[in-house]
C-alpha cells in the first residue's frame, strides 16, 4: 500500500483574472476550489493512474471537514487526523499573465496529534511506501521527517522525500528509497548557481547518494529530469513539448508517476519516463493530470 502524508492540507481557491492590479477591485473570470498540499497531489495522480493510496495528515476546523469532503469526492481514501484548534488554511493562486500565490499559514499541530500519527505509521507493513512530502508548519521540528523515518528504521517501508533543503537534508541518513529535489534546491543545497547542464545536475546527484539517498530524481522543469539509481542507472530526458497552463502540482505528478510506473514493472527506466510524462501532463492541463492525458505523452518518450 501507499501512504502520503500533508501536514499543512489546504483549500486551494484558483481563479483566473485579466490585468490584476494592486489597490484596485479586481474580478475573476473563472473559479476552482481544489484540496491542495503536495502528498494529497501525489495521492490524486495515483489515484487518476489506478493506483490506491492512503492520505494521511492534519484538518482543523470548517475548511478541514471542505478537504476532507473533496478528497473523498474525488475518490481518494484518507484516514486524516483532526486538530482540535485552528483551521486548515487557504491558499489562493491567481493566474493571469503570470502566476502569483498567497498562503495561507495553517493550524498548530499540538504533540498528542503527532503521536496519534506516529501510532498510524507504525501499523504499515514491509514493502509499502510512504510519501513525505512538502513544507512544515512552523509549530514542528524541522526534524519531523528524520523522526519519522527512525520510527520506521528496519520496518521495510520504502519512504520517498519530496522537501526543501534542511528537511530533506536532515532525512539522507536514513537512506531513503527515493528523494525527487528540483534543480533549483539541488544548487541551493551544494551553494552553486542554478544548474542547467545535466551532466552537472548527475554531479551532485551523486553526491546526495553519497550522503544516504537510494535513488534520486531531480525535475528541471522546461529543461526535463535526471535520474540516478542505486543500481547505478543514469537517465537524463528532454522535456515534452506543450504549452505550459499550470505549474503547481508537477513535482508531485512526477513523484505520483514514478511511483507507479515502478510499481508497474518494477523497472526505473519505466518509472522515469512514467514520472516525466505525469509531470508534463499536469503542467499542461488546468488541473492534475489525469490518465489518458498521462499515457498521451508516455507514448512520445
Amino acid at each position: 500500500m501507499i501512504y502520503t502524508v500533508t501536514f499543512n492540507p489546504s483549500i486551494d481557491y484558483a481563479i483566473t483574472t485579466s490585468d490584476l492590479t494592486l489597490g484596485a477591485v479586481n474580478r475573476t473570470a473563472s473559479e476552482t476550489i481544489l484540496p491542495g498540499g503536495k502528498g494529497i497531489n501525489v495521492s490524486t495522480v495515483l489515484h487518476n493512474l489506478g493506483c490506491e493510496s492512503v492520505a494521511l495528515g492534519f484538518t482543523a476546523g470548517f475548511t478541514g471537514n471542505e478537504i476532507e469532503r473533496l478528497i473523498e469526492e474525488s475518490g481518494v481514501r484518507s484516514d486524516f487526523i483532526r486538530l482540535k484548534d485552528g483551521m486548515s488554511r487557504i491558499n489562493v493562486k491567481i493566474k493571469d499573465d503570470v502566476e502569483t500565490e498567497i498562503n495561507g499559514s495553517g493550524p498548530e499541530i499540538d504533540s498528542d496529534s503527532i503521536l496519534t500519527l506516529m501510532q498510524k505509521l507504525s501499523l504499515l507493513n514491509r514493502g509499502d511506501y510512504l510519501v513525505l512530502a512538502g513544507s512544515i508548519p512552523s509549530s514542528l521540528p524541522s526534524t519531523i521527517y528524520q523522526d519519522i523515518m527512525k520510527s520506521l528504521s528496519g520496518s521495510g517501508v520504502n519512504i520517498i522525500v519530496d522537501a526543501s533543503k534542511k528537511l530533506l537534508l536532515n532525512v539522507l541518513a536514513q537512506e531513503p528509497f527515493l528523494i525527487k529535489p528540483n534543480n533549483f534546491e539541488l544548487a541551493e543545497i551544494f551553494g552553486v548557481d542554478t544548474l542547467y547542464d545535466k551532466s552537472e545536475v548527475i554531479k551532485y546527484a551523486k553526491k546526495l547518494q553519497d550522503m544516504g539517498a537510494r535513488n534520486v530524481l531531480v525535475s528541471m522543469a522546461g529543461d526535463g529530469a535526471v535520474f540516478i539509481s542505486e543500481n547505478g542507472e543514469e537517465l537524463m530526458s528532454e522535456a515534452p513539448k506543450g504549452v505550459v497552463i499550470n505549474s503547481v502540482g508537477a513535482g508531485d505528478s512526477m513523484v505520483a508517476g514514478f511511483l507507479a510506473g515502478y510499481l508497474e514493472k518494477n523497472d526505473f527506466s519505466h518509472a522515469f519516463k512514467m514520472g516525466i510524462a505525469s509531470g508534463s501532463a499536469s503542467t499542461f492541463s488546468r488541473f492534475l493530470a489525469t490518465k489518458s492525458e498521462i499515457m498521451q505523452i508516455l507514448g512520445t518518450l
